[in-house]
């Protein structure tokens, strides 16, 4: 069977020979399509890789930063003779202990992070020092230090200090611990001690807050899953926090997981806003080569030769364009690796992730598909005569043609969105957003064309003309209300961020945080501790609270209730069903909770125990006032029935627990206090913690300063990247403006030639220019006020968890500045019209 191509249709390789010649070496006329892909795909090259090699890091350095193949972490308690005998045959096993605790040297004092640990840490890896020394455990008297410690206290190696008034020796400077990771928050700075340390300072004494760390380091080739469900079963209300070398790290890897998935959405919104440029640039492409592709067409080239000549240009200029941005996006990531490398496991080096560049590169192809299709499918489906008359009477799209390319790209790119998802749900809405965006500025553009129409006409030709450039054939008012539309909403939308993080750092935290927290006080030395602040800092506002840790096994109605250890999955928003949580006893409600529900118990109440919750947890998991719960506090089992709901107010920096009891229900138990001191402004405290320390050493004194200080920088990074991320959407939405100059430059030529025949100047043309984009810009500041803080509303409340704080006079005068810059652009596009010579331009008609 023949199957050579028919002698009506080109065959590719001819086709490509046509091509090729048309096509510069230097992409003139693609390359506004060039510079869109390069934007995009090169955003989404970085982010992909990037989260690629810290994921492939977090899988491969497993036990390492987990320090075993499997940990079992519980509060205030050691492993019972029970719990250890199932763990020795695993493999080999290592103790250890984590709190926290105050270093001191003569009156200074420094905030720790205490890992005692025994002689077989690590199991896996070693403790790197500032000497170069690779070590284990420290001897015995030692102590391991961080570097800001050291300098705190001013120590050096071999110096003497104390940690909870036993004294150490300090033997080296901490530079590289491999299992920060997996140790989470921490309240100070890392400092590892021997075992006993603890227990000789007091700081493991019944109630105080520490957790004992069991690992362990598999004698053979073990499932870690496996062990783990096996030991669940057989210690179903032992209160375990369990982890494996798979999740060494979950809440980091959940981290970069979601902010990944975030940044490759916000990378996917710049290339769609790219795409518009791409359609524009296209369309200016194929305008300039019209009178080509009718000579083609009456020299007996059929619809599908049209389009394989031009879909291979596009194509050249779009692959040309994507691997740019992948190599961009490779080049760029050391520089990204290198800023998070101290937080974050990543290697600093080039890295090459395959997956990550071929769904950049999927991404950019797709979009360059999507919005090419329409001008490309225009000039293939009409007749030569058509063609030629274009430029009066502009070329309709066939929405039929349009479906197949148009609709299996969107449906590709939905999917490809999706199958790289870690929340479907979240990237669903993001796709519904994007297109609801897209859908309500081209009605936007349709409605300002029609506007446009209807208006008087003003007296000033240049204006007159300006105005009815809005709604002419061909005119690019869609694609400029799209341009102008993202750009401008992306300057609102820093401008919201940037001004509510500032606001939230210097409003709200400051405003609401203690200046101290004091964990483990003596319940038995509370009088002694309250003096020892009132006297030292008079006017001091003290509040003290009892502090212990408990697990929730079970709640519902009484004869009915629902044991944690036999749910097969956590409910959405019971996040306190996981793990051990602080629990408190009170008289009175608590500051800053409001009930809601039932009945607060008097100061005075002697009967059943009682307890209150906070009402979005309750609701979460089913409870009502009126029904029960038991806890697991110390290894013994309490129930109490639910008298109240609270409304919780989380954004204080006080004391904010989801359970809090009623006196008689845990005042038995073991536990000391935990207290939160504020000094009065201008108040020195100079003198407070020396002597806190000295007469509480096993008590843990944590000023804020230093929690502030992080809060402002974690807050000022995550300004930093939203305003990274939203600068590449604004450089897109600068690449569509310009697609839409490209596109309209033809006629717009034709336009100025016959003006400036007719004797206006060029002073009188860019004015013309002004009429026009001022009038959709002015318009559109308008939405894009509305659409820039609403985007800016969902970030900060809905993702960043904060409140909605604008500047609103610093918005608007952002939202000005961008317009200004815009319009300036644009103005600066169309300098090229006023360049034309009408002699040349009159011979091209």
């Amino acid at each position: 069977m023949d199957k050579r191509p028919s002698p009506r249709t080109l065959a590719w390789r001819t086709a490509w020979t046509i091509a090729r010649r048309d096509l510069s070496a230097r992409f003139k006329g693609l390359r506004l399509l060039l510079v869109c892909l390069f934007l995009g795909v090169g955003a989404i090259a970085a982010i992909g890789t990037l989260t690629g090699s810290i994921e492939r890091e977090l899988a491969v350095r497993g036990k390492q930063i987990l320090g075993g193949d499997i940990e079992l972490r519980v509060w205030q308690r050691g492993l019972t003779p029970a719990e250890r005998e199932a763990l020795e045959p695993l493999g080999e096993v290592s103790e250890g202990l984590r709190m926290q605790a105050i270093a001191q040297k003569g009156d200074l004092t420094a905030p720790v992070a205490l890992k005692a640990v025994d002689k077989r840490w690590p199991l896996y890896g070693r403790l790197e020092l500032k000497d170069g020394r690779n070590v284990g455990a420290p001897p015995e008297g030692t102590a391991w230090i961080a570097e800001g410690t050291a300098e705190r206290l001013g120590l050096k190696v071999g110096d003497t200090f104390t940690i909870g008034g036993q004294a150490q020796k300090v033997g080296g400077i901490i530079a590289a611990d491999p299992e920060q990771l997996s140790e989470g928050f921490a309240l100070g700075d890392l400092a590892i001690s021997t075992l006993d340390l603890p227990q000789r300072a007091e700081m493991t004494a019944p109630g105080a807050m520490y957790r004992s760390a069991t690992r362990v380091k598999f004698s053979g080739a073990r499932d870690p899953e496996a062990v783990e469900k096996d030991l669940e079963d057989r210690f179903p209300e032992a209160g375990f926090q369990i982890r494996t070398r798979d999740r060494a790290a979950p809440s980091t890897e959940r981290f970069v997981r979601r902010m990944g998935e975030f940044l490759v959405l916000v990378g996917l919104a710049a290339l769609v806003i790219a795409g518009i440029g791409i359609g524009g640039g296209v369309s200016s492409y194929l305008e300039a080569r019209r009178t080509s592709i009718a000579t083609l067409k009456v020299l007996g080239a059929t619809s599908g030769d049209i389009a394989r000549i031009y879909l291979l240009q596009i194509g050249a200029a779009a692959l040309a364009g994507s691997l740019a941005g992948l190599a961009a996006g490779v080049l760029v990531t050391p520089l990204l690796a290198g800023a998070l490398g101290t937080l974050l496991p990543v290697a600093t080096g080039f890295t090459v992730s395959p997956a990550a560049l071929a769904t950049a590169a999927a991404y950019g192809l797709l979009v360059a598909l999507v919005f090419a299709a329409p001008p490309l499918v225009r000039a293939r489906s009409f007749p030569a005569m058509a063609l030629m008359r274009a430029r009066v009477v502009p070329l309709a799209a066939d929405r039929k043609a349009l479906l197949l390319p148009v609709g299996l790209g969107l449906g590709a790119i939905a999917a490809l969105a999706l199958v790289n998802a870690a929340q479907p749900l979240v990237t669903m809405g993001f796709l519904a957003g994007a297109a609801l965006m897209l859908a309500v500025l081209a009605l936007l553009g349709r409605g300002i064309s029609a506007l446009a129409a209807r208006l008087p006409r003003p007296a000033n030709p240049m204006l007159r003309a300006g105005l009815a450039n809005l709604h002419r054939p061909g005119a690019q008012t869609g694609a400029l209300v799209t341009a102008l539309g993202f750009g401008l909403s992306a300057f609102v939308l820093i401008a919201g961020v940037q001004t509510s993080l500032e606001a939230n750092i210097r409003k709200t935290v400051p405003a609401r945080a203690p200046d101290f927290f004091v964990l483990d006080i003596p319940r038995d030395r509370a009088g002694a501790f309250r003096d020892a602040v009132e006297q030292t800092v008079p006017g001091a506002v003290l509040r003290m609270v009892p502090n212990m840790r408990g697990r929730i096994l079970a709640y519902g109605p009484k004869d009915r209730m629902t044991r944690v250890s036999d749910l097969e999955e956590i409910p959405e928003g019971g996040w306190a069903l996981r793990g051990e949580r602080g629990l408190t006893y009170l008289a009175n409600v608590p500051e800053g909770s409001t009930v809601t529900a039932g009945k607060w118990w008097s100061e005075l109440y002697r009967g059943e125990p009682l307890v209150s919750l906070d009402e979005e947890f309750a609701d979460a998991i089913g409870l009502e006032v009126g029904d029960y719960i038991t806890i697991g506090l110390l290894g013994v089992e309490r129930t109490a029935r639910v008298a109240a709901l609270r409304r919780i107010d989380w954004d204080t920096m006080g004391f904010n627990f989801v359970l809090v009891f009623s006196p008689n229900a845990l005042a038995d138990a073991p536990h000391n206090l935990a207290a939160t001191i504020e000094v009065p402004p201008g108040t020195s405290t100079a003198g407070l913690l020396p002597r806190l320390v000295r007469a509480f050493p096993a008590t843990s004194v944590i000023e804020t300063g230093g929690i502030l200080r992080d809060a402002r920088a974690l807050l000022n990074q995550m300004s930093t990247a939203i305003l990274a991320a939203a600068s590449v959407a604004v450089l897109a939405g600068l690449a569509v403006l310009f697609g839409a100059i490209a596109a309209a430059r033809a006629s717009r030529t034709y336009d100025n030639v016959i003006l400036r025949v007719l004797g206006a100047s060029r002073a009188q043309l860019l004015a013309l220019q002004l009429a026009e984009y001022g009038f959709i810009a002015l318009i559109l500041a308008l939405v894009a006020l509305a659409s820039g803080s609403a985007m800016a509303w969902a970030v900060i409340v809905k993702l960043f968890e904060f409140d909605w704080l604008p500047d609103w006079p610093r918005m608007i005068a952002v939202l000005g500045a961008g317009l200004a810059l815009i319009l300036t652009f644009a103005l600066a596009g169309s300098l090229p019209l006023l360049r034309a010579k009408p002699a040349q331009a009159l011979r091209e008609l």
